[in-house]
């Protein structure tokens, strides 16, 4: 399967949703830009200018600073697939982000959430 199209999106295109998915559920911005700084390494900084800079999926992955070593602690099922069996490496990376997302979104525990 062609993943390109995904890994050239811009992360700046996806972001708001998180937040607005994230918002219905009674949970916050905050919240949201804590799991992707747990996940990559980046900071609020270094955020602000990928949304601003309307970074791509492959770039945004590639160049985080410190991808979490607990990462494979990231199980379960998002969009069908179980994440953990994903072969692409940078597919397998978008997928743990929408995993964290979504148990966000279910009201799991942040300590949970960031394998804590």
């Amino acid at each position: 399967m062609d993943h390109s199209r995904v890994y050239q999106m811009s992360f700046s295109s996806v972001y708001p949703h998180y937040i607005t998915k994230a918002e219905k559920k009674g949970r916050t911005k905050e919240d949201v830009d804590t799991i992707i700084f747990w996940l990559t390494g980046y900071d609020a900084k270094a955020l602000n200018k990928i949304l601003q800079n309307k970074t791509n999926f492959e770039t945004f992955f590639n160049q985080a600073p410190q991808i979490n070593p607990n990462i494979d602690k990231i199980k379960g099922l998002i969009c069908g697939y179980r994440v953990e069996d994903i072969k692409e490496p940078l597919m397998q990376q978008i997928r743990f982000l929408d995993k964290l997302i979504d148990e966000l979104t279910r009201g799991k525990a942040m300590d949970k959430i960031l394998r804590s």
